[in-house]
């Protein structure tokens, strides 16, 4: 499976994602919904590993390389808990093309932090994702 395929099965896993917790968050604090969420990933992802036979290789991944992921993985926290918050006050639709402009931000900081170059149809599909978001978001 090349990148491409991935990213776009990342979508809509991402889109289903949105519509299943709205509809599970129904009634519920949404920390706990994340903290629901969250057990199953654990438990989704850790049985990978294990299934793959990738659990011998945990002790060979780099102090740096830990550290970042850690990092990563508070950062992923975070989304979700604010993630899951504004599903439950607000609509799905509007909700989850806001919580796409991380597209626009993670184009900007590549740019700043991984020096990666932005070209001008990078510029310009950033632009068209933020105007599309807002407009979205602000829609009546």
């Amino acid at each position: 499976m090349n990148w491409f395929v991935a990213a776009f099965l990342s979508a809509f896993f991402a889109a289903l994602t949105a519509i299943l917790a709205k509809i599970g968050i129904k009634n519920i604090n949404s920390n706990l919904a994340t903290a629901v969420r969250t057990i199953v990933i654990l438990v989704f992802a850790w049985g990978i590993v294990f299934f793959q036979g990738g659990i011998k290789e945990i002790n060979s991944i780099p102090k740096t390389s830990l550290l970042f992921l850690i990092l990563s993985g508070i950062a992923t926290g975070l989304s979700w808990l604010f993630y899951f918050y504004a599903l439950s006050v607000g609509q799905a639709s509007k909700v989850a093309p806001i919580d796409k402009l991380s597209l626009v931000l993670t184009i900007i900081l590549a740019g700043l932090i991984l020096k990666e170059k932005i070209s001008l149809p990078i510029i310009l599909g950033g632009l068209l994702m933020s105007l599309g978001a807002i407009l979205i978001g602000l829609a009546k």
